[in-house]
């Protein structure tokens, strides 16, 4: 086989296309794996924005990534190590908060002081959502079959879909229906009263989407995010030991080790097509690489409508991946600072500093966030999920200092005027002023801050519209309609082209599913 010449070339070194990458690689296939950016990991990165304070730029916090991956990978042999998150807190506007722990009883005890009828509650409503979680989860490893097509394989598939759907009680085939249809304000109505808690809840199901909580759909992007397990604990988040770049490094890593090449600054132009199917593909610095399989791990946008001319996709499909809706809705602030940022609700050092501290004091709060950002503004008291790295992971930040990553919403795309030098000033001031409500000292700490809009995400991630998840996870984007029915099975309309990425089924987040999936169908049709 030639130099140039490969089994399976795949479009971008995120977690998906590494992962992808390493199992062709696994079963014996002789793969590259090009990133146009100078190092791997797409939006899971870890890169150092001033000396000595080591930033995950964009995805912060580790839960979604499959247990199948991390076994069949070897990841902690590849250096994978995943320190668990061990709170959330939410501080409250006079000075009190309120905290949950991984163990329920404190956690009960800690809702109880605030609401008894919710202390009631909680304990019902996490078995109702880890039911509903655990009855849905089988379908994140399903490949989506197409429900109008006669082939073997889509009957196969539906028969298989069918099986499962039997395997459920009415009870759960009533419950998922009402979740992937319901807001989460509504859900979370039916169960609590105390506002921070709901609140809080409620923010699960906003993230990474341009919707607020009272959106039908939202109640299932809550229980997308609650389908995360570390070490068999389901529901449990952690933090990457060197960030999220620490993932993807383990994932590179192990895809080396399997066989595979990958290769940084290479650019893909575009999806070369000889007789009728994709033979490989052009880099923008002249190169041509030839392969009998081409998969593409970038967006559905950049994947269909930028890598191959329109001409060798039925204009329907072209039309559909047009409309799939991927706009940006989350900005993410990363801070430098010269010491630890002291909470009014937490003086001095606590532990609850090295779980996650939310800014959401009510569903109220988060929906008038989202009403300012729906008519082109960012939100001027945005909901802010924040983690201090360095409080988990010594090695993120020099000693005594620290780093904060702070996840926002709303800053939309396509904010009015466009978003220049000036709006990104803004969005971070505004950012540091809603948490200097609740740390007052945090102004001055800071010794650096990095300000990312969605157009950042797009300019330097190279995701269309800077949403984080590749496409939001609407109903109408969801299993076998992502990104477009008839072509939800990782192939795609162009013979030899493979889609495996969070626009493909079963979604975003730092999951691997998409790649996995696409990897494993690629090798049913090279047998």
């Amino acid at each position: 086989m030639a130099a140039n010449t490969y089994d399976a070339i795949i479009i971008g070194a995120g977690h998906n296309g590494l992962i992808a990458g390493a199992y062709l690689a696994r079963a014996g296939k002789k793969v590259a794996i090009l990133e146009r950016r100078p190092i791997v990991g797409g939006a899971a990165v870890t890169e150092e924005i001033f000396p000595g304070y080591k930033f995950t730029e964009f995805s912060y916090v580790v839960s979604l990534l499959r247990p199948e991956i991390i076994r069949d990978l070897e990841l902690p042999k590849h250096g994978l190590k995943i320190l668990p998150l061990p709170s959330t807190v939410t501080p409250m506007d006079n000075g009190d908060y309120l905290a949950g722990w991984p163990d329920p009883e404190p956690t009960r005890r800690e809702i109880y002081r605030h609401s008894p009828r919710d202390a009631e509650a909680a304990d019902e409503y996490g078995r109702v959502m880890a039911r509903a979680a655990k009855a849905i989860k089988p379908v994140l490893s399903l490949v989506p079959p197409d429900p109008s097509s006669m082939s073997l394989r889509d009957m196969l598939g539906l028969l298989k879909l069918g099986q499962y759907a039997r395997s459920l009680s009415e009870k759960e085939l009533y419950r998922i229906a009402k979740l992937v249809t319901q807001s989460s304000a509504d859900l979370l109505n039916e169960w609590f009263e105390f506002d921070p808690l709901k609140g809080t809840k409620s923010a699960s199901g906003v993230i990474g989407t341009f919707l607020g909580p009272h959106s039908p759909g939202t109640a299932y992007v809550l229980l997308h995010h609650y389908m995360g397990e570390i070490d068999g604990a389901f529901r449990a988040w952690g933090f990457a030991k060197n960030g999220t770049g620490g993932v993807t490094a383990a994932i590179a890593s192990s895809a080396r080790a399997l066989g595979a090449e990958i290769r940084t600054n290479a650019s893909v132009a575009q999806v070369i097509v000889r007789g009728g199917r994709a033979a490989g593909v052009a880099l923008e610095n002249g190169d041509e690489l030839r392969a009998k399989v081409v998969m593409s791990a970038a967006d559905p946008k950049r994947s269909f409508l930028s890598f191959v001319e329109a001409k060798h996709f039925p204009d329907e499909f072209v039309e559909q991946i047009r409309n799939f809706r991927v706009r940006g809705s989350s900005g993410k602030v990363n801070i430098a600072l010269s010491a630890l940022p002291e909470f009014t609700c937490l003086p001095g050092e606590s532990p609850l500093h090295k779980g996650a501290i939310s800014i959401s004091p009510s569903i109220d709060y988060i929906e008038r966030a989202y009403d300012e950002a729906k008519y082109g503004q960012f939100s001027t008291n945005p909901y802010i999920d924040m983690i201090i790295p360095s409080m988990i992971d010594r090695d993120m930040a020099p000693p005594g200092h620290h780093v904060m990553s702070c996840f926002v919403q709303y800053a939309p795309y396509d904010i009015e005027g466009g978003w220049d030098d000036a709006k990104r000033d803004a969005f971070g001031e505004t950012v540091i002023s809603t948490i200097e409500r609740y740390a007052p000292n945090i102004r001055k700490l800071i010794v650096g801050k990095q300000v990312i809009t969605p157009k950042d995400i797009e300019r330097i991630a190279g995701i269309t519209g800077g949403n984080i998840f590749h496409g939001e996870l609407l109903l109408h984007q969801l299993f076998f309609l992502r990104p477009a029915p008839q072509w939800a099975d990782f192939r795609t309309p162009l013979p030899g082209y493979y889609f495996g990425a969070s626009g493909a089924h079963p979604g975003g987040g730092v999951m691997g599913a998409a790649g996995r999936m696409a990897a494993q169908e690629v090798l049913k049709d090279w047998r």
